[in-house]
């Protein structure tokens, strides 16, 4: 399933466009704290999907049953474009477990690229919720390979892929390897440059958050 959160008229709309505008990107704390806000948003609705269980809470006068998640989710991400919306998945989920990913696009001297992925940590995914922040799935390879890794530490009970910016062939790519998943996406757009980018999207998710880098 996904869920196109850019078709119904929200607040969410307001910041996905000072994302892409490239007057407002030069804020680069707004920029990061929009992008929290996503993670915000989609964290409240992935909640409403998982299990709960009955509660009993002792209050001063009382014991009030109410309900709470059933187990906490496993919140991932790729290093370092997809902090600030994975902190805004932590916001609400702030009991959950976390797992990374250290995985980068090495560009070569003729234009292309290829991905490099270094490092993984994970706890245990078996019988548990493994939601992925993501913010731009471009054409899905990053994210596929971060996937299959990521499912050496067990099978999760569901999987949400939450993600800022989705370009249609990256989820066509991700729902071809991968077809229960869910993907909560804040817009989607439909071209792909030769070189991975989504158009119009709002270019490089990680460079406007923390800086360009060096790559050698």
């Amino acid at each position: 399933m996904v869920h196109h959160l850019a078709k119904t008229d929200s607040v969410l709309n307001t910041w996905i466009n000072e994302l892409r505008n490239t007057e407002v990107q030069n804020d680069r704390m707004r920029f990061r704290r929009n992008l929290e806000r996503i993670g915000e948003v989609m964290a409240y609705q992935i909640s409403q999907t998982m299990p709960y269980t009955d509660t009993e809470v002792t209050t001063p006068l009382g014991v009030y049953t109410g309900r709470a998640l059933a187990h906490q989710p496993i919140i991932a991400t790729i290093f370092s474009a997809g902090f600030p919306l994975f902190q805004g998945l932590l916001n609400f989920f702030d009991r959950a477990d976390c797992a990374f990913i250290a995985a980068y696009r090495k560009h070569n001297k003729d234009g292309s690229f290829h991905i490099n992925q270094d490092y993984v940590t994970c706890p245990d995914l078996n019988g548990r919720t493994l939601i992925i922040a993501d913010p731009m799935l471009a054409s899905g390879s990053s994210l596929i390979m971060a996937l299959d890794e990521l499912f050496e530490y067990g099978k999760p009970a569901a999987v949400h892929v939450a993600v800022t910016i989705a370009c249609t062939e990256g989820i066509t790519n991700l729902r071809q390897h991968y077809p229960d998943f869910t993907i909560w996406a804040a817009d989607i757009d439909d071209e792909l440059t030769a070189k991975g980018y989504i158009v119009p999207g709002l270019g490089d998710a990680g460079d406007l958050s923390f800086g360009e880098k060096l790559q050698f």
